[in-house]
């Protein structure tokens, strides 16, 4: 039994949600005089915001008058098989006057991204322990290659030990350096931009589009010198570029195209997985990636004179011919037989994983469409969005409670982050900007959040994220 909040029939929304936030019980009971007529949960709440009433209508525009309820005295077992059906149970007397409330609390934690290991990924890794192959010499890292390379359509496939190795790696095999100009989004992780200055070259800030939050490929000719070699392509959030206008730029210009694959495996364009259009397509296998390796990349080429190379630049620049006879100077960019056994199991998985990252967005749509309020990610004509982090973007008239809306949802136990911060206004990057316009990085960075997306999500959990983030966004425009 618990403490229960109500509210009197003539009171408004903004009434009800400044109870409910002070309990955090996520119902809210509606009394005419002492006898219980109605209820109100977060959901009903949201949907009826989402609709468009307004936060100061009477609370009988969204309660629910056709509530279950359970008499004093009911038994234990009565009440928990009630609890399977029903999250909130107020409990009431013979004249229906509310003396409690039982409710269900499995709505704690909800974890950004959470990995999913139910597939082989034991039984993999006891093979290499009991092998002892378990550095970077081993089976399981060619098979991981091999899967993976069949996956995305992509033979010349090579796993390295990050994302921002590959990256680098990429760079360096294409023979991008001193001189050099790289054109990149500003709106992206710092990897990209890390890897351009490991190389020796200068990157180029390109603004990106507020609808898709990709590189706006429209402005890159603008930027491209006699000293371009190179566009890296970010891929963000499961979103592809337009891969059709970068490709038509950099055959005129003779420029080699990366593709930033680290958030967008199971992402299509024109039915092709990404990474296979330009010269070199990177991924990352980080924690909280669609498939994880713990730490963990993997590099793509086009062509297999580059792998060739890459495979060198990886292992210390060591022949493949003569051992420890180095050619290069060169990394140690290895991804071990333990994490591939990993990999491998994960990639068993992964068109399931990115049905259900796609299925998760549906549901965060489904719940949000039609509030006003925010912008949602989608699939574009062209593009099959694999939505690794749904990613939304809050009215610009929000912008200053963005991280107060962060904030409240953390409170209960939501793990939400903001988007990227534009690459031109941190310290290490200031002295490469120019002067160009980057007004939607800078805007969107303000506005952005993503949101749960973790693959063992259920319909449940998404509504709970749905209802505390509409209600966070209202509480902060009524200041409650």
């Amino acid at each position: 039994m618990s403490k229960f909040t109500s509210v009197q029939s003539k009171s408004t929304l903004f009434d009800a949600l400044n109870h409910m936030n002070k309990d955090g019980y996520g119902v809210c009971y509606v009394l005419e005089n002492k006898k219980l007529i109605g209820m109100m949960t977060d959901g009903d709440i949201r949907r009826g915001l989402v609709k468009g009433i307004s936060i100061n209508d009477e609370v009988n525009k969204v309660m629910n008058k056709k509530f279950f309820s359970l008499p004093a005295g009911s038994s234990t077992k009565i009440i928990q098989k009630s609890l399977e059906k029903h999250k909130h149970i107020p409990i009431t007397d013979k004249s229906k006057n509310i003396l409690s409330s039982i409710d269900n609390k499995k709505f704690h934690n909800i974890p950004l991204v959470q990995p999913l290991f139910n597939g082989n990924e034991k039984k993999y890794l006891n093979d290499c322990v009991e092998s002892g192959w378990i550095s970077s010499q081993g089976s399981y890292v060619s098979k991981f290659e091999k899967t993976f390379g069949k996956y995305t359509g992509n033979k010349n496939t090579l796993a390295v030990s990050n994302g921002t190795a590959a990256l680098h790696l990429a760079l360096s095999s294409l023979g991008i350096g001193p001189g050099d100009e790289v054109i990149i989004p500003d709106f992206t992780f710092a990897a990209v931009i890390n890897a351009v200055i490991y190389v020796g070259a200068t990157p180029v800030f390109i603004d990106i589009n507020d609808d898709d939050l990709t590189i706006n490929a429209d402005l890159i000719s603008s930027k491209i010198t006699k000293y371009t070699k190179a566009i890296i392509a970010v891929h963000l959030y499961g979103y592809a570029c337009n891969m059709d206008k970068i490709m038509e730029i950099a055959k005129k210009n003779s420029l080699f195209i990366i593709e930033d694959c680290a958030e967008a495996l199971g992402t299509e364009y024109k039915n092709v997985h990404v990474g296979s259009f330009g010269d070199a397509g990177t991924f990352s296998f980080f924690g909280n990636k669609t498939i994880t390796t713990g730490e963990g990349g993997m590099v793509q080429f086009k062509k297999k004179s580059y792998l060739i190379e890459a495979k060198k630049l990886r292992d210390h620049g060591m022949s493949s011919k003569k051992k420890y006879w180095h050619e290069k100077v060169g990394f140690n960019y290895r991804l071990t037989n333990i994490q591939s056994a990993v990999g491998l199991a994960q990639m068993e998985r992964v068109k399931d994983f990115v049905a259900k990252k796609r299925e998760i967005a549906f549901t965060y749509s489904r719940y949000l469409k039609g509030f006003d309020k925010i912008q949602l990610p989608y699939d574009g004509k062209l593009v099959k969005n694999s939505y690794w982090l749904y990613t939304i973007v809050l009215a610009k008239s929000l912008h200053k409670h963005r991280d107060k809306i962060i904030s409240l949802l953390k409170e209960n136990d939501i793990e939400v982050r903001p988007t990227f911060n534009p690459l031109h206004l941190m310290p290490p990057y200031k002295d490469f900007f120019s002067n160009n316009n980057l007004k939607n990085s800078i805007s969107i960075s303000k506005r952005g959040i993503s949101l749960p997306s973790s693959v063992n999500m259920d319909s449940d959990e998404i509504q709970f994220v749905c209802d505390h983030l509409v209600i966070a966004i209202h509480r902060c425009m009524n200041k409650i």
